[in-house]
């Protein structure tokens, strides 16, 4: 058994409008496929598939309460790239964020509901991820949560440090998945998780069982009668279990 990375969900109070900045910023397409749930996913898209991780962009009453330690880190492959794309963003109506970074050679943005997200400056490693070069969570133990990842999904573990891992999924196509230590309290939140999506045939409520063996918490977070499981992971980070298929 096992599990695949396929989206990030994002909270929003407009998800039409942040989902069409998401689309534009990504050069993806959009789809909806019901009152308050976007999906940004690339033209032609046979979902669910490795070379991409969508973005589901999905509407709440109130986002600003909602919690996560996540962000998007988007590829360029030249500095001209870089500097074209962050002007664009903004143009789309992102806007620059201080996070207390310093001076980077990365560019930190907000988009138009706050998400901060980066643009990276070209880095060989990105080089075939597509528009998103890694999904980032902060965390307190990196070695710790790149063993729970690597045994909850399929994706293989390529780097691990007290500081960094770095994983990528097992036919080493599309983003990353980064764990980044952040020590000391978080200074800004963002509105983002991770949702996963058992193989056709496995059972969801094994692979629930499974997870919460390896140190996953199932949780309420007012979700109601739905067809995903809510968990954390053993630092807190909320995710879901999408339904097999």
């Amino acid at each position: 058994m096992s599990l695949r990375l396929v989206q990030v969900n994002v909270k929003a109070r407009d998800e039409s409008a942040l989902g069409r900045f998401w689309a534009d910023a990504l050069g993806w397409g959009v789809s909806i496929e019901e009152p308050g749930v976007v999906n940004v996913e690339p033209v032609g898209f046979a979902w669910p598939d490795p070379t991409a991780v969508c973005i589901d962009v999905v509407v709440v009453p109130d986002p600003e309460t909602v919690r996560y330690r996540a962000h998007l880190d988007l590829a360029t492959t030249s500095a001209a790239h870089q500097a074209e794309m962050v002007s664009r963003l903004v143009d789309l109506g992102a806007t620059p964020a201080d996070i207390g970074q310093g001076d980077v050679p990365w560019t930190v943005l907000a988009d138009p509901e706050g998400n901060v997200f980066c643009v990276l400056e070209p880095r060989e490693i990105y080089r075939d991820t597509g528009p998103i070069a890694a999904v980032v969570v902060d965390c307190a133990d990196p070695r710790a949560m790149a063993r729970f990842w690597g045994e909850a999904t399929d994706w293989t573990v390529h780097e691990v440090t007290d500081d960094h891992a770095r994983l990528r999924s097992a036919q080493d196509v599309g983003p990353y998945l980064e764990f980044l230590r952040k020590p000391g309290p978080r200074r800004w939140w963002s509105r983002v998780h991770l949702d996963l999506k058992p193989y056709p045939g496995d059972d969801q409520a094994a692979e629930v069982a499974r997870l919460e063996a390896l140190g996953a918490r199932v949780v309420d977070v007012g979700q109601g009668d739905v067809s995903w499981r809510c968990l954390t992971d053993p630092e807190g980070n909320d995710f879901c279990v999408l339904s097999p298929g």
